[in-house]
């Protein structure tokens, strides 16, 4: 993210004084002497901010975009359940819900998650909500597309641990009714239980995880939709620079940055895309997250090393753009930032009765595996 020129300093509303002035006629002295009551000036408004549909439009979805797969109710379907449903697990301890809990805005809240034998990952589990928009997944951006990120955490021996494709087969196709339902969202599969077409059954599900909030109604025309402290946010947001990695219908997800632009990031150890591209000027650059509910997505950054958002919004204006902002700054960051809290859909978040196990069914197994790293 570059630094942009800082912003002229908002106008400071001044209190007028009000002054008694005596009457024409004398008054009496007993009235004379007795004290003047207080008298408080009605609060003066703030000026009307009008953000330009110029500046909106940075919001927008990106001209000539990769149409979404046309996914069917079938797929979806199956996807919620394959999305809660913790036998795609070693263990039958940990589903994508386990990290990516749904009814908490997708995330679990913890700086790492943790995956099979309590074993934690190197990196923050980001939301899913509004993953569909983003040019690739993980934070490192090693999947290009939801279907390939969907599979990955499955086989990874420090989350859900299944130690091959066909062992997911076998578990899911002992089930009749996942058997049925496969068949019904893949009827063109000849063998159609498998890992990846779970994995799109999942990524299906996943591109209905959306929330609508006030900010959108704010972009429909609804100009009474946000606070005046939320629309000083907007324009600081707009004019400070933040737009230039937070841009997009998710206010991020479409680019990979550096992290650390202007002022190092302190825990460098990471290297975020490098780790993928082996480029040298891929050295701390992470895919720019999503801001859409992110005052309920804590902690932050791709280490969760950010509890608080105004100490997170501190941190980007030092990292990213060289500034340290006001705490009058950081107060209309957050409020803008708040009103991104969307409403969650509660027949999408609210676990879903699973089908129920068999004796062909493997059972759960707590056994190590081999070792290798989780990063997000």
């Amino acid at each position: 993210m570059s630094a942009a020129p800082a912003p002229s300093p908002r106008p400071l509303l001044l209190g007028l004084a009000l002054l008694l002035g005596g009457g024409c006629a004398q008054e009496p002295a007993e009235r004379a002497a007795a004290p003047a009551a207080a008298v408080t000036s009605a609060p003066v408004p703030d000026a009307p901010i009008d953000i330009p549909a110029k500046q909106l439009a940075l919001f927008a979805p990106p001209p000539g975009g990769t149409p979404a797969p046309k996914d069917t109710a079938p797929q979806v379907a199956l996807g919620r359940l394959l999305f809660f449903d913790p036998r795609l697990s070693k263990n039958h301890d940990v589903s994508c819900n386990t990290c990516h809990v749904l009814s908490a805005y997708g995330v679990d809240g913890k700086a790492v998650s943790n995956g099979h034998r309590g074993q934690h990952g190197t990196r923050n589990s980001p939301t899913v909500f509004h993953a569909a928009g983003h040019v690739a997944q993980f934070w490192d951006g090693r999947a290009p597309t939801l279907e390939a990120q969907a599979s990955v955490p499955v086989l990874n021996p420090v989350e859900m641990a299944m130690p091959d494709e066909a062992r997911v087969a076998r578990t899911l196709a002992s089930i009749p009714e996942y058997r049925a339902l496969f068949r019904e969202a893949f009827p063109k599969e000849r063998h159609p239980v498998r890992l990846d077409t779970a994995a799109r059954a999942i990524a299906a599900f996943e591109r209905t995880l959306t929330t609508r909030s006030r900010f959108d109604r704010y972009l429909a025309g609804d100009k009474a939709a946000l606070s005046g402290a939320e629309l000083r946010g907007l324009s600081t947001f707009l004019t400070a620079g933040c737009t230039t990695c937070h841009n997009g219908p998710a206010l991020g997800g479409t680019s990979f940055q550096r992290l650390g632009l202007v002022e190092p990031y302190p825990d460098a150890h990471d290297t975020g895309r490098f780790e993928v591209t082996k480029d040298a000027e891929d050295r701390m650059k992470f895919r720019v997250p999503t801001l859409r509910n992110v005052a309920r997505t804590a902690p932050y950054f791709h280490d969760g090393s950010v509890r608080e958002l105004p100490e997170a919004v501190r941190r980007m204006g030092r990292y990213q753009l060289g500034r340290n902002l006001s705490d009058a700054e950081v107060r209309d960051l957050v409020a803008f930032l708040e009103s991104l809290t969307g409403e969650l859909p509660q027949l999408l978040v609210t676990p879903p009765q699973l089908p129920p196990s068999t004796k062909a069914t493997p059972r759960p197994d707590p056994s190590q595996g081999r070792a290798l790293r989780a990063p997000r």
